[in-house]
């Protein structure tokens, strides 16, 4: 079973699109029972609010339904509940890095790095209002996220 977390600032845009997506594509590929995906968020801003909603359209208009979803904060147990924890941009990283008090086992990363892009950020579409770039760049880095486990 591999467990993944994704991680936002808020848990209503990019790590819950990031979580449905990798879902998507888990059950299109016939792993479901393989994978534990969830989201979080760093702050406590947005907890129990649902997906935001031109990021919810967004997902919508490629069949994916986020319904149910209700925003939550990392924890530290979260550290050692899963085996990736995956940031949106590098705030998210030292977010994390704190609740979970450091990165020790290298499970901290950014999710644009498994699109071959390091160092790279999926912008956050609540300050650009662009849910299609970020729809792309969530899509590209959970393909290649699912390709590099599958390797």
């Amino acid at each position: 079973m591999v467990k993944i977390l994704f991680v936002c600032h808020g848990n209503i845009c990019r790590s819950p699109m990031a979580e449905y997506v990798m879902r998507d594509l888990v059950k299109k590929a016939g792993l479901e029972d393989q994978f534990q995906i969830a989201s979080a968020a760093t702050s406590r801003e947005e907890i129990g609010n649902p997906v935001y909603p031109p990021a919810r359209r967004k997902l919508a208009e490629h069949g994916i339904s986020c319904g149910g979803h209700a925003a939550r904060q990392l924890r530290s147990a979260d550290y050692g509940e899963y085996d990736l924890l995956v940031g949106m941009d590098q705030a998210n990283l030292r977010n994390m890095r704190r609740i979970c008090g450091g990165d020790p086992d290298g499970k901290l990363h950014l999710l644009l790095e498994y699109a071959g892009r390091p160092g790279q950020e999926v912008a956050d579409p609540w300050y650009t209002g662009d849910f299609e770039a970020t729809w792309r760049d969530v899509l590209a880095g959970c393909q290649g996220l699912l390709e590099e486990i599958q390797r």
